[in-house]
């Protein structure tokens, strides 16, 4: 499957931020959604089907942690790879969080743009690769 047939959601309240991040994804080739608080991207993953989560951790009306734990209730979101951005990476528990809630990067604020287009790049291929016998 090509970028452009791929699907993304990017939970973030920051809407610079989400400008940047958009921007540049949807230069990779990505079309992408732009939800600007936790609840709005509940209400998102319930309308529509995404490839790939990018969600922010601090935000209002529903953190990204509490995000990721509902998210992985349904069972189309309970294996789609979820990358987490935050500027509170010493306060996390990253391990915690990988394992508990499936999280398959995490990007401590500042970032670079160009990384997470790589990592949304990097497990995409990895989920879309058959499974060998």
């Amino acid at each position: 499957m090509s970028n452009s047939e791929r699907r993304i959601l990017v939970a973030e309240d920051n809407a610079a931020l989400a400008s940047v991040v958009r921007f540049n994804l949807e230069r990779a080739g990505f079309q992408v959604t732009v939800a600007y608080n936790g609840r709005l991207a509940w209400e998102a993953v319930q309308e529509d089907d995404f490839d790939l989560i990018v969600t922010d951790q601090q935000m209002p009306e529903m953190t990204g942690c509490e995000f990721c734990e509902k998210l992985r209730t349904l069972d189309a979101y309970r294996d789609k790879p979820v990358i987490m951005l935050t500027a509170k990476g010493m306060e996390l528990e990253l391990p915690r969080l990988k394992a508990e809630l499936g999280i398959a990067a995490t990007f401590l604020k500042p970032f670079s743009p160009k990384e997470i287009v790589t990592a949304v790049e990097d497990h995409l291929e990895a989920v879309s690769e058959p499974v060998s016998p």
